[in-house]
């Protein structure tokens, strides 16, 4: 027999981290805006995402129709208990798209739009952290309904790792930069790279203390078998991956500084996985538990598996059209 829900959860989870990895470079590109005070410069790191951000987005919106389609009880319990973060990141999004259409095409109002698109890229991320934080700190049901308060999510720990994932987004962004410029931007981004990893490092490693000292459920899963060998290399490869990074931004590699960071992110996101499976709503209700009837799940799939591989299409060609390097002068998007 099939399981529907095995199957759902392994398209909405690879839905998730692409969306992570996309969205992540091109958020972090607004994060960076700060550093960069050239109007040129500027013009150049947001053309570098601007034929593909729309694009990237729509993973966001596969995972929460196939959350709604798949586990319902999860669409409905989690939306309830992350209704206000969920709002405020979307509407950061929103600013931040519509800094995209209106910067290029503005003169006297361009440094409005550059602050929208600053805040905009910084709020999004830091929400994106916050609910990923409140999720893990788990949340609170009685009979498949929230039975928390309004300002469950709002900690110390979720602040902490809002702040985590706008400095990961961030050193996305600067390996992404590296990647796909030249010259004194570029030179800017090796240079701001080493610093952005050893931050992030250290955020990784307190999460990694804090999370298992305070969520006894997730200290039990890392600590016994057979997570505990899954999760045991987790720790040695960041640290190998976090060397690899400052020597290739030593060495002015251009793509390995990229490459590295996804790595990082695959990894922190495997880490997260093997902490909370096979909970879907943590601390206590499973895949199985939270599932839709199979009957759903399967008319579901059907549109999925037509869907998806579009999406997958789509999302290639327009990174390979825009494969090139972005130069100080290009045309650019209008």
């Amino acid at each position: 027999m099939i399981d529907l829900s095995l199957i759902w959860i392994v398209i909405i989870a690879i839905g998730v981290f692409v969306y992570v990895v996309l969205d992540g470079f091109d958020l972090g590109i607004g994060i960076l805006f700060p550093f960069i005070t050239s109007k040129e410069e500027r013009d150049v790191m947001m053309n570098t995402v601007a034929p593909v951000w729309d694009g990237n987005e729509t993973w966001m919106v596969l995972g929460g129709a196939a959350l709604y389609a798949a586990f319902p009880v999860v669409y409905s319990v989690v939306l309830s208990a992350l209704y206000m973060p969920i709002i405020l990141m979307l509407i950061a999004l929103i600013f931040r798209g519509v800094a995209f259409e209106f910067r290029f095409k503005a003169n006297k109002t361009k440094k409005l739009w550059d602050k929208a698109f600053i805040y905009g890229s910084i709020l999004a991320s830091f929400f994106q952290g916050v609910i990923l934080g409140a999720y893990i700190q788990g949340i609170k049901v009685e009979n498949h309904i929230y039975a928390g308060g309004g300002l469950d999510w709002l900690t110390p720990f979720s602040i902490f790792t809002g702040i985590g994932v706008v400095v990961l987004y961030a050193a996305l962004g600067c390996g992404w930069l590296i990647f796909k410029t030249e010259l004194d931007l570029q030179a800017k981004m090796y240079d701001l790279m080493p610093k952005l990893i050893s931050v992030l490092f250290l955020i990784f490693g307190a999460v990694s203390i804090y999370t298992p000292l305070t969520q006894p459920e997730i200290a039990t899963r890392w600590f016994s078998q057979p997570q505990l060998l899954y999760f045991s290399p987790v720790p040695v490869l960041v640290v190998v991956l976090t060397g690899l990074i400052l020597r290739a931004c030593k060495k002015r590699y251009e793509l390995a500084p990229f490459i590295y960071s996804l790595a990082l992110v695959f990894l922190a996101y495997t880490g997260f996985i093997i902490s909370l499976w096979p909970n879907v709503i943590p601390p206590s209700i499973s895949i199985w538990d939270a599932a839709a009837p199979e009957s759903s799940q399967l008319f579901a799939l059907i549109g999925a598996l037509i869907l998806i591989p579009i999406i997958l299409v789509y999302t290639g060609l327009s990174y390979w059209v825009f494969r090139d390097k972005v130069r100080v002068g290009d045309e650019g998007y209008h």
